[in-house]
């Protein structure tokens, strides 16, 4: 083996990347292409090459010319026929799989390691007549109101297309259907090919900007309406509209590069004038998606400024019913200060003290009465003066 080969397969072996591999169907079975459904996928055995294709064709001036189930006769049909292309759909392919596919279509290595690896935010790369891109697609379940994020990769060289998915989204089979029904703009080559993938990852972006312009709209509702729960939402929809922002934001810069070189590699006019059009389209998005991370840092700041408020409703609330229970506490000490000065000279003037000098006095008992009210009436007069009463 080359050691470029080596090399990618020891880069399929890093720490935290994911191990890719067919998946299993017959004949009774939808392609993967069809598939749409969410949830992750079964890992599978290993199959061969023509077992991972979703779909293999060669095209002559934009008519399917003939449809392989050996790859081997999409190679013989390829050198030296002008106006001949290939496409061929890979889902997941093996390493080995996609190593013999560089071999056959002169791939660069660095190309196939990122293929291999996965997990690449999207950019455009050049390598000598073959232009390799990595895309983002994206799609909102309305189930569980999330976005769900695909990727895939494309080799595109001078007469052959090859497509390489790790995700069931996006649905590529649409794709060749569109541009098969569409003969004139399928023989302007790979290039159209390009168009049309990217064409459909920037449509797909609209839905999940709906979707994402509804999320936001509930949450504000719900900022106002004092849901407990609303801050944890906020944050979950962020980092979902910073994922989207890594989806869309690059792109610009792969349109920005297509654009520079129309003059270059001899873009046909018609296709220049598809891809602008895919650019303005894959901006609007980036501006949307831009637009909700800054409401949501917006919702974020005024949500917590209404929590504040709450906070601060919740403890001068608190601070005014203190205050009342002290005034409720002032009055019971005074009034039971008040009634506990009788009660102590009732108490020492009931002793019965043979000694005691005022028990034989006859004005001991008018005495005792008018000293019970002066403590009183003296003690009522200093705490009303207070306010206690």
């Amino acid at each position: 083996m080359s050691d470029w080969r080596v090399r990618a397969v020891r880069a399929s072996k890093r720490p935290f990347s994911r191990s890719v591999t067919p998946i299993h169907r017959t004949d009774d079975q939808p392609a993967p292409e069809h598939s749409m459904d969410p949830r992750p996928d079964q890992p599978a055995e290993p199959v061969s090459l023509e077992r991972s294709v979703v779909d293999a064709a060669v095209y002559h001036d934009g008519h399917r010319v003939q449809t392989a189930t050996d790859l081997a006769d999409v190679y013989r049909e390829l050198p030296g026929k002008p106006g001949t292309m290939a496409w061929i759909g890979l889902y997941r392919p093996a390493e080995t799989q996609l190593l013999e596919a560089a071999e056959r279509f002169n791939l660069h290595e660095l190309a196939v390691e990122d293929a291999i690896v996965a997990h690449q935010r999207p950019k455009l790369e050049r390598y000598g007549d073959t232009l390799f891109v990595v895309l983002r697609a994206a799609r909102y379940l309305d189930d569980v109101e999330e976005v769900d994020f695909g990727e895939i990769h494309l080799f595109v060289g001078p007469d052959f297309v090859l497509t390489v998915r790790h995700s069931q989204a996006p649905d590529l089979s649409a794709v060749r259907r569109r541009l098969e029904a569409d003969p004139d703009l399928l023989a302007l080559g790979p290039e159209a090919v390009l168009y049309a993938v990217l064409d459909a990852v920037v449509d797909g972006y609209a839905p999940v900007i709906a979707g994402l312009q509804h999320d936001i709209d509930e949450i504000e509702t719900e900022v106002f309406g004092g849901d407990p729960q609303v801050s944890r939402r906020i944050y979950e929809l962020s980092r979902e509209v910073i994922e989207f922002q890594r989806a869309t934001r690059p792109l610009l810069e792969i349109m920005q590069s297509l654009e520079a070189g129309f003059g270059k590699y001899g873009t046909d006019e018609e296709l220049q004038r598809y891809l602008r059009d895919v650019a303005d389209h894959a901006t609007y998005a980036a501006e949307r998606v831009d637009g909700f991370r800054q409401m949501l840092q917006n919702i974020l700041t005024v949500n917590a400024t209404l929590v504040s408020q709450r906070q601060n409703e919740e403890m001068k609330q608190l601070a005014e019913a203190g205050h009342v229970q002290n005034d409720e506490i002032k009055k019971i000490s005074s009034w039971a200060a008040i009634l506990f000065a009788p009660t102590l000279i009732g108490t020492v003037y009931g002793m019965n003290f043979t000694t005691m000098p005022e028990l034989k006095w006859a004005f001991g008992y008018p005495f005792a009465i008018a000293l019970m009210a002066l403590v009183c009436t003296s003690l009522y007069l200093i705490f009303k003066r207070r306010n206690w009463l």
